[in-house]
């Protein structure tokens, strides 16, 4: 039975998919005294990170703060732009997906949920073309919204959001597009605006190194528009009110004010590095994983190379292997974190989260621990993981002139 006190010494290796490691700068942002959130300090906190959140969404109209997790935000999208009964077409890309799926129905909307089917459709991305063609079937515009994930955080697949819009408008349907990029914020190239998004939802916890707490609506003038007709009940979630207070940079509620001060730590950390920076460094730790799993033998959930997320990696073991227990193995013996299989890919396979707060020196400690744990575990490895990314990254300098995604 694991023990509540267990401190073993060094610094615990926290590489799931998010929440990821939180960078000291941010802690020391949030560990300043609390202010009042209606006072004249807070007023110009809250302009100033507002203004700034927008770059990073990579859009020019509003973004909502809400002091929740992504779930929260979630229902946020839903409940200001839709009425019950309304018809949703959604897309089934892994666990997350499902989830959002069930949220919906639970609200009292219709989803209708498309995919390739069983685990193997977990495997790949958004197929854009499958949209399209049922948007041409819905005649009545019956359908009232699309929503998609981003960076499916279960499989480790990043589709592509701009053929979704493509889809749409292909089909000269009016549906809105609301997508989750909950765990592809901040680490994978995301752009609102440029995309045709008219909702897109995020948190804190994964590329914007923050901890849980903090979720994120961006917002079309199209979404705005439509909530003001929207009959979904809300109060909490409501846009409305968060908006009029934003003007002044306030909340109508008293928002997480530590949070907030991280959050503005995290966009300076971000914009200061620059958000292409940002990605290019994402792209090339993926690649160096993806190249010890390839030296391992071992099969890389994504089966769809252009879709490789940026921000994790899903390991496929062996038939006949639990992945869970080889997981337990390498966290009680090196304290070492990975993500679990989740619903249709529960034991067939961990995620090693390159995300965040992370260097190269890192994910080498962590492929080691991996491939030891697989060695005890059991699991025939071809070759040594850790070789091949050590060379990957020593061949691939960042500030080189090689493509950091080749």
């Amino acid at each position: 039975m694991l023990k509540l006190d267990f401190h073993p010494s060094g610094r615990h290796f926290l590489q799931i998919p998010g929440p990821s490691p939180v960078p000291d700068r941010i802690l020391r942002a949030m560990s300043l005294p609390t202010i009042d959130h209606r006072g004249p300090e807070f007023g110009a906190l809250g302009r100033e990170l507002l203004t700034k959140v927008q770059k990073v969404f990579k859009t020019e109209h509003p973004v909502i703060i809400y002091p929740a997790s992504g779930t929260g935000a979630w229902e946020a999208a839903l409940a200001n732009t839709l009425s019950p009964g309304d018809c949703v077409l959604m897309f089934e890309t892994g666990h997350f997906a499902t989830l959002w799926q069930k949220m919906a129905r639970r609200l009292g909307l219709e989803p209708e949920f498309i995919g390739l089917p069983g685990y193997e459709g977990w495997r790949h991305g958004v197929q854009a073309e499958m949209i399209e063609a049922r948007l041409k079937e819905d005649g009545d515009h019956a359908i009232k919204a699309v929503c998609v994930v981003h960076n499916e955080t279960s499989t480790g697949v990043t589709s592509d959001i701009a053929s979704v819009r493509r889809a749409i408008d292909a089909a000269g349907h009016p549906a809105l597009l609301i997508v989750d990029t909950i765990s592809g914020l901040a680490s994978a190239d995301y752009r609102h605006d440029e995309w045709g998004v008219d909702v897109t939802v995020s948190g804190s916890q994964k590329g914007l190194m923050l901890p849980p707490g903090i979720s994120f609506n961006a917002l079309s003038p199209k979404a705005i528009k439509v909530s003001r007709e929207a009959k979904l009940p809300k109060s909490f979630w409501a846009w409305d009110e968060i908006l009029e207070a934003n003007q002044n940079g306030y909340w109508p509620y008293t928002p997480s004010t530590n949070l907030l001060y991280g959050l503005n730590e995290a966009l300076d950390m971000l914009l200061e590095e620059g958000l292409e920076h940002v990605f290019a460094r994402h792209q090339r730790w993926a690649a160096g994983v993806r190249c010890a799993v390839d030296a391992w033998g071992l099969e890389i959930q994504c089966q769809t190379p252009e879709l490789y997320s940026p921000v994790l990696t899903g390991v496929v073991l062996p038939e006949g292997v639990d992945a869970d227990v080889v997981r337990k193995i390498i966290y009680e013996r090196f304290d070492l974190s990975l993500g679990m299989g989740l619903g249709k890919a529960k034991g067939k396979m961990f995620r090693i989260g390159h995300l965040g707060d992370c260097n190269d020196l890192t994910l080498i400690a962590t492929l080691g621990g991996c491939e030891a744990g697989m060695k005890l575990a059991g699991v025939p490895l071809a070759g040594s993981g850790v070789t091949a990314a050590l060379e990957y990254f020593a061949e691939h300098p960042l500030d080189g002139t090689r493509d950091p995604k080749a």
